[in-house]
């Protein structure tokens, strides 16, 4: 079971570096299909990783994972609309591309910030 966790865990990583790498490095305010592709994969594995936990012993904080999730469904969010609207020729939306980048950076720090009290 490690070793699954782990793979989600890295693909998990990696549909962030997408995200962020596409708002901030790559494409500069334009929708690219890595920034929706890893705002895909963010959520997917991020709920299958919740799954797997839940099946283990180790508690989990629902308060977190619910935070975690509504940001990561406006990263989803924020990526396909912009995404949609460039293939529909209704111009390029930088600002939803940059939020997009901005709310996976914030779900990174929610996760690595946010611990529970003993």
């Amino acid at each position: 079971m490690d070793l699954l966790e782990n793979v989600f865990v890295l693909l998990h990583l990696l549909g962030m570096a997408a995200i962020v790498g596409s708002a901030v490095f790559v494409a500069r305010g334009r929708a690219t299909p890595a920034l929706v592709w890893g705002a895909r994969a963010q959520l997917v594995t991020g709920l299958v990783l919740v799954g797997i936990v839940e099946s283990g012993d180790e508690p989990v904080n629902h308060a977190k994972i619910g935070v975690k999730l509504v940001v990561a469904i406006a990263v989803a969010a924020c990526a396909e609309i912009a995404a949609a609207k460039a293939r529909k020729g209704e111009g390029e939306r930088p600002q939803l591309v940059t939020v997009a980048g901005g709310l996976a950076v914030l779900n990174a720090a929610i996760a690595v910030l946010w611990t529970s009290a003993s």
